[in-house]
């Protein structure tokens, strides 16, 4: 019986709540995300760890009753010494004591009279507002002056590794759970006069001064939380869905634009390095222009063809739409050899110090490695940084992006546009049930609608129209002029599809 007994005091000594495999604390996501908010953890003895996001402190309550009335000894002094009004308030109050020391007010006396025993020190409690990054919601952490000196734990910025027991909070609230401390791991102060994260809202282009903190705002961390979740979901989908992950190469000679502006890798990065070769021209044109007027003229008879036969019109829209884009660049091309004849005519570089033998570039776009690979793999798919250095202010042409690129063997363009409705909704799922709690604070503070639009992307069905209704559609409209007049064959921008 004594056995038992001891193996039942084991078993409800057992903590429910699991530790980080690689650490002895447990994550505030842990506790919180439980149906009951954590209620059910009541009574458990917890190592955490954060930072602080605000701090207050409180005088502590003493109950009259437990105060014992004696007459304390009197102890010798060496010199004796007043205590003012002002002093007591100070040595009660924390905000009276940090104004007059920043006055210059008597606060070293005070500290002196404290030492001496003639005031006692009010026994004091900080509420700690504690997060670690593993969730938006912040912990309440409930420390006492006797436990250690509040001063090192309540400026904002203070990362802490304390153990407590859960409780009900003592002090009714917007919070369910706090953590009494009972012991102090280790604290790791600031400066809280430098420390640039205050209480306040602070604008986004001014974390940019402060990089290495910008993750501890709200936003930027439920933003790094989310994204996190968003690549979770696309390997989740692709794996589950027989897709094989393929790296794709930062570094490249393609040049899978053509006429696209890329980022060139080079070592040769002082001036004595790029000594130039007298007398000697090199051509750097990315495409040859009398090739794409040979490759015009093929796909012209081509679509001579398919209007004579009539039997795939859609091919014949494609067809269409491919011969727009091979003139646009021919006349690109045109227009700048007409402008600067000379503008693809470089002197040619002294490359013999240089890494590669060659010109390298940032890549643009897996997308010709990635056609190679599903001619061998079958269903294939590449998720990683892409580079344009194309000078412009939308977000479509950033310089540096995350592009997920994915090719399919024997797969027809209704297999495509089935595959991509596919994996749009899975993602709006995926945020919908793994990210709820950084989902409310981005509906509360950004964009109020972002919800409802997820859940009606995830419940919905697409419409697809061919590109003839398409144009029939886009010819009704009269409260709108297009910058591109709408015309058969015309390809159709970010204004027709909005």
């Amino acid at each position: 019986m004594a056995l038992a007994s001891e193996e039942g005091v084991l078993a409800s000594e057992t903590p429910r709540l699991a530790q980080s495999k690689y650490s002895k604390r447990v994550p505030l996501k842990t506790i919180f995300s439980s149906n009951d908010g954590g209620l059910g953890f009541l009574g458990e003895r917890v190592v955490i760890g954060g930072w602080v996001k605000s701090a207050k402190e409180k005088v502590k309550d003493i109950n009259p009753e437990k105060v014992v009335a004696t007459r304390p000894t009197p102890t010798p002094k060496t010199t004796p010494t007043d205590v003012t009004c002002v002093e007591i308030l100070q040595s009660r109050i924390p905000l009276f004591r940090s104004i007059f020391k920043a006055f210059g007010g008597g606060h070293h006396s005070l500290r002196e009279k404290l030492d001496l025993g003639h005031v006692k020190p009010v026994p004091t409690i900080a509420y700690l507002q504690v997060n670690d990054g593993s969730s938006v919601r912040n912990l309440q952490v409930v420390l006492d002056s006797s436990v250690a000196p509040l001063s090192q734990f309540t400026p904002t910025g203070t990362a802490i590794l304390v153990e407590g027991v859960l409780r009900l909070p003592t002090i009714p609230g917007k919070h369910d759970i706090e953590l009494t401390v009972e012991k102090v791991l280790h604290v790791g102060t600031v400066d809280h006069a430098k420390y640039p994260l205050a209480k306040t809202r602070i604008p986004l282009d001014s974390l940019r001064s402060y990089s290495h903190l910008r993750p501890r705002t709200t936003t930027v961390a439920s933003v790094t939380r989310i994204r996190s979740s968003l690549s979770q979901a696309t390997h989740a989908f692709s794996q589950n869905h027989g897709f094989l992950y393929v790296h794709m190469p930062v570094i490249t000679g393609i040049d899978y634009k053509g006429s696209s502006e890329k980022f060139q890798v080079t070592t040769l990065l002082n001036k004595q390095d790029l000594r130039e070769e007298p007398n000697e021209m090199v051509d750097t044109r990315p495409i040859n222009l009398e090739v794409v007027k040979g490759s015009i003229k093929e796909k012209s008879n081509r679509i001579e063809e398919l209007k004579r036969s009539e039997s795939n019109k859609e091919a014949l829209i494609l067809a269409l739409q491919d011969l727009q884009k091979t003139n646009e660049l021919a006349s690109q091309l045109e227009a700048r050899e007409k402008t600067n004849p000379d503008i693809w005519l470089m002197p040619k570089k002294n490359s013999s110090k240089d890494f590669f033998p060659q010109q390298m570039y940032l890549n643009v776009s897996g997308q010709l490695h990635l056609e190679s690979y599903a001619c061998a793999l079958g269903n294939v798919y590449s998720f990683g940084p892409t580079f344009q250095a194309e000078k412009s202010h939308s977000s479509k042409h950033l310089a540096e992006s995350w592009m997920v690129e994915v090719e399919m063997a024997f797969a027809d363009m209704e297999d495509a546009m089935n595959c991509a409705e596919d994996y749009l909704k899975f993602l709006c799922q995926w945020i919908l049930e793994h990210c709820s709690d950084d989902m409310n604070f981005v509906s509360k503070r950004i964009d109020k609608t972002i919800v409802e639009r997820l859940q009606s992307l995830a419940s919905s069905s697409f419409e697809r129209i061919t590109y003839g209704e398409a144009m029939v559609v886009l010819s009704q409209v009269t409260d709108k002029t297009f910058q591109v007049k709408i015309e058969w064959g015309v390809v159709l921008t970010d204004e027709h599809e909005r």
